[in-house]
């Protein structure tokens, strides 16, 4: 045996970047993230456990939670390569990231490998040449403990997912997942919808005078020196006047002792106010210090990429992967806000060297967290190294998001050591007298006398009145007494606003708060709510969807402590509690599924409500709680009466969400928020022309024409439906509309395909007619597009000729001209332009295009979203068709086991999105460039013989349990499975299963 050291990392970008400090002596190969896992589907079930009760979950939960892990097909021969280089080497360093997750695929990879050398354990937070000498220099043994709060936290999840979820297919719809940090999550933004719903605007007004001095009482820098500023009316004879936040949600006044300024005398003081004498009653002074923020943490990187760098979480997390892996940052999942004393040491000397000594404080700022449940013994986020690189440096080697990132989280390092910003704040008062009363301006300044830290950072802000509060407003030095003119005065009306809408920033950040899910997951659920149709964004808001107000009405009634806020957040103390050591991951996960009574009592923890509310487990309450849920109810959301005492209500059905007055309904369009859908909006859709009206006789036929509008949009129909016939349709030209539609042009549309004439030379018929992708004229097998949809009534023989003479542009039609001009891409240097294409609107800088999503509007997107829009584009990668299954030959025999209906949604939320936020399927894969890189599922396929439908209800009534056990976890495969010949021939129709 040689003598080399194997190391293995997860990623091959990491692997790539260690393997540069390290000699020859070190064979350095990764893991390309997981290397196992719990099954994700049915077929991944070995079938030794496939007849098994818990083979659904992939945990045997009467065997002490015991996982049943399953190596990734395609990993197989990348583990069987690590083997391969195991037998040339003498020892194994496993030197996965240092947190719960790193420590677990550390684990596997010493389970599966089953090494014969010595195995030791690499830790390191940065990837530089030093700090992995020092891990090799200093090894560990893996931390069994780490291993088991994420294994225990793996299961949870699980569980959690798998039995909750199937709750949501049958009484929401189909495609559903719950999870135990998504489902908060996505009640968090619901709550906050429902606030701005019940919010009712209140309407309050103010006066807002430009004042100048002459020179007169000035203080000594401002004598002479005649300055203007605004300020505003804020007392009237002694008695505050009232401004936002004295009117609650429901548009009364909170403070009965202010004085509500009414639009007359708004304009009445306004008009009497530039005959008035001025003169300053007040003026108050007094020094301001303010403190750099600490370093960054995942949590907090987040949210200020989000402010500064409109970033998503994920797309952060994605640049500072990038950044970690190529050595200039450190670890970037953390909740630590440390910076070590090498850090230290290199912040304050660039401090010195950039800035001068007189912003350096005496002694190194130490920062302590502040973060509930903070964990990971990380050092904070900060440029790698004992000396921090310049941005610029950097830029050079990285990608623009990269860059723009790094420079970010260099910035906060070196703010946060250096000194504190220092100001004088000012407040004037200015009294004056009109028709005997007295009122009252006041303006207060701020002026900053040293800069400190804001020299080389200014921390952002969700509240942008908290933002302006911190620019510098410099006031004229004046003194009490001193005589002011007033110019213009001019009344202004104001609105209440309701509460704002979360952004991903502020979501992230009041998860923290209440110690809800972990940094190092945030990314991923802000990406699933969004996926799953929970969320869709406004901009930057977090808007929910129709389906998550029902999802979550259902959480809460049936299933409230699920997401519970406190709940949720004890089971973080929980997991932490089995991380260090104090609590047992199988009597914890007993109490959690089967309840409390079904632990033993010695291994009933002794911290405080450790077993939480849900003392019945969570196995029994989803069986109990099953039967008694009304799905209409729980799918319905009253808006109020009409006129005519008719119940007006929004319902979520399979095909999104509508509105129904007894028997009229109508369609919610996709775009409108719901706290937009009010009483009066629901009857405006409600009473709008629906588009399905007679509009005459056809005359060749004797039948009727109908305009009608279908899942699809508008169209017309000769004849009456549910005949043995079909009746004939036809699409609406896009210039169109249902409302304007008349026997005539529906007669038109009917009339397609039109025949055009004969080919001369092979005497086949000519059509014109509409299609999916628009309007083309057909020869045979031969077809063109034609520019114009109007064309195809028109178009002549000679002329579709000409066009059928053109060569093919196989699939292309000519690119549309430019609707807008965006400015450039920072990423390619392209020219982002704004186009419509036959899909809708998208953007492109030459290069790629991006479609525009339902929240976006192509009048005012701006070129940062434009530039957001076409970076997700590029990290999803090349568009690849998928392949056709073939059928297939043989029937399914009546022995094999039934692939059941369970579907792969469940799985999307074990780890709250598992390790998909930083394991296999996302962030480490990714880096990767594996094949398994967010695989996937193929569709499954119904069989041809479906078990007998009244032995399956009968199964159901008797016990919803036994029902639910007879689901497999991820039958999403089922459709691989039978294309092989083995089961049975597929029919080819998509299953009704609840995937």
């Amino acid at each position: 045996m040689s003598d080399k050291s194997l190391v293995i990392v997860e990623s091959p970008a990491k692997a790539k970047t260690i393997a540069a400090f390290l000699g020859k002596d070190f064979i350095v190969e990764s893991s390309i993230g997981h290397i196992r896992d719990l099954p994700r589907r049915a077929s991944d079930v070995p079938p030794k456990y496939k007849k098994e009760s818990w083979a659904r979950l992939g945990v045997d939960v009467d065997g002490d939670f015991k996982p049943l892990y399953i190596i990734d097909a395609d990993k197989r021969d990348h583990i069987k390569h690590l083997k391969e280089l195991l037998t040339e080497a003498d020892r194994l360093y496993l030197a996965t990231d240092e947190d719960r997750e790193g420590e677990s695929i550390a684990w596997h990879l010493l389970e599966v490998l089953q090494p014969k050398v010595p195995v030791l354990r690499m830790a390191f937070h940065e990837i530089t040449k030093k700090a992995i000498l020092q891990a090799i220099e200093n090894p560990r043994e893996i931390d069994q403990r780490l291993v088991n709060a994420q294994e225990a936290r793996r299961i949870l999840d699980r569980l959690y997912g798998y039995e909750v979820s199937p709750v949501l297919w049958k009484k929401v719809m189909p495609k559903l997942s719950a999870g135990r940090v998504q489902s908060v999550s996505t009640r968090m933004v619901v709550e906050r919808e429902i606030a701005r719903m019940r919010f009712v605007v209140a309407r309050y007004w103010d006066v807002e005078g430009t004042f100048t001095t002459d020179g007169n009482g000035a203080g000594e820098n401002g004598a002479g020196e005649p300055s203007q500023f605004q300020a505003t009316l804020v007392g009237v004879d002694g008695r505050r006047v009232a401004t936002g936040k004295d009117f609650d949600e429901s548009g009364k006044l909170s403070r009965p002792d202010v004085f509500v300024l009414s639009e007359e005398q708004a304009q009445g003081f306004a008009s009497a106010l530039p005959s008035a004498s001025f003169r300053v009653d007040a003026v108050e002074q007094k020094p301001n210090r303010r403190s750099p923020p600490p370093p960054f943490m995942t949590s907090t990187l987040q949210q200020e990429a989000s402010r500064k760098l409109r970033f998503s979480s994920a797309r952060t997390m994605r640049a500072a992967q990038d950044l970690y892996e190529a050595g200039h940052i450190t670890y970037m999942r953390t909740d630590s806000s440390t910076l070590s004393d090498t850090a230290l040491n290199a912040a304050r000397t660039l401090i010195a060297e950039l800035y001068g000594k007189e912003y350096l404080p005496p002694q190194p700022r130490r920062y302590a967290n502040k973060v509930k449940n903070a964990q990971e013994a990380h050092e904070a986020i900060r440029p790698a190294g004992d000396a921090f690189r310049h941005p610029s440096e950097v830029e050079r080697e990285v990608g623009s998001d990269q860059a723009r990132l790094y420079e970010l989280i260099w910035k906060r390092t070196v703010a946060c050591q250096m000194e504190d910003s220092r100001g004088q704040s000012v407040k004037l008062t200015i009294g004056a007298q009109i028709d005997g009363q007295k009122l009252e301006f006041a303006v207060t300044g701020n002026t900053i006398t040293f800069p400190g830290f804001l020299r080389a950072y200014v921390e952002g802000s969700d509240d942008p009145t908290q933002e302006l509060e911190q620019r510098e407003r410099p006031l004229p030095l004046v003194n009490e007494g001193a005589t002011l003119a007033g110019n213009q005065f001019e009344p202004k009306g104001h609105e209440t606003q309701p509460p704002a809408r979360y952004t991903e920033a502020s979501l992230v950040k009041r998860l923290e708060e209440l110690g809800v899910g972990r940094p190092s997951t945030y990314a991923s659920i802000l990406s699933t709510i969004q996926q799953r149709g929970y969320v869709w964004k406004k901009g930057s808001a977090l808007v929910p969807s129709f389906k998550a107000f029902a999802v979550v009405q259902l959480l809460e009634k049936h299933f409230g402590d699920l997401v519970d806020y406190a709940f949720t957040a004890r089971m973080e103390d929980e997991l932490d509690a089995i991380a260090e050591g104090q609590e047992e991951a199988v009597p914890w996960l007993k109490r959690f599924y089967f309840g409390v009574d079904a632990a033993p009592a010695r291994a009933k923890s002794s911290r405080s409500n450790a077993s939480g509310p849900l003392s019945v487990g969570l196995r029994t309450l989803v069986a109990e709680r099953l039967n008694e849920i009304d799905a209409r109810a729980i799918n319905s959301l009253p808006l109020g009466k009409d006129d005519q005492d008719r119940d007006v209500v929004v319902r979520v059905g399979r095909y999104g969400p509508y509105l129904q007055r007894q028997d009229d309904t109508a369609s919610i369009p996709e775009d409108l928020p719901p706290d937009e859908v009010t009483l009066e909006k629901a009857i405006e859709l409600l009473e709008a022309p629906s588009g399905d009206r007679l509009l005459g006789t056809d005359p060749e036929s004797g039948l009727p024409v109908y305009v009608r509008t279908g899942r699809f949009g508008a169209y017309v129909q000769l004849g009456e439906a549910g005949g043995k016939e079909k009746p004939r349709t036809g699409s609406l030209l896009k210039s169109m509309t249902p409302a304007t539609m008349t026997l005539e042009d529906a007669l038109k549309m009917l009339s397609l395909p039109r025949v055009v004439g004969e080919h001369p030379e092979s005497h086949v018929p000519i059509t014109a007619q509409l299609g999916r992708y628009g309007p083309y004229i057909s020869c045979g097998k031969d077809s063109r597009s034609v520019e114009k949809e109007e064309d195809v009534f028109t178009i002549t023989l000679e002329q579709a000729l000409q066009v059928l003479a053109q060569p093919k542009t196989r699939g292309r039609r000519k690119a549309a001209e430019p609707l807008r001009e965006l400015g450039k891409d920072e990423f390619s240097g392209g020219e982002i332009t704004l186009r419509e294409g036959r899909f809708g609107y998208y953007v492109t800088d030459g290069e790629t295009n991006a479609s525009l999503s339902k929240a976006d509007s192509p009048e005012t997107i701006d070129n940062a979203r434009a530039q957001e829009l076409l970076h997700n584009r590029r990290e999803r990668g090349p568009v690849t068709k998928k392949k056709a299954k073939k059928k297939a030959a043989k029937a399914a025999t009546a022995k094999e086991p039934k692939v059941s209906k369970a579907s792969k949604t469940a799985e999307a939320d074990q780890e709250d999105a598992a390790p998909s936020a930083r394991g296999s399927a996302g962030a480490r894969s990714e880096r990767a460039g594996s094949a398994t890189e967010a695989r996937r599922p193929n569709k499954k396929l119904t069989s041809r013989r479906p078990p007998p439908a009244k032995a399956a209800k009968k199964a159901a009534k008797k016990s919803p349990a036994r029902a639910r056990a007879s689901e497999q976890p991820e039958a999403e495969s089922a459709g691989k499975k039978r294309s092989s010949g083995k089961s049975g021939k597929a029919s080819g129709r998509p299953s009704k299963s609840p995937d």
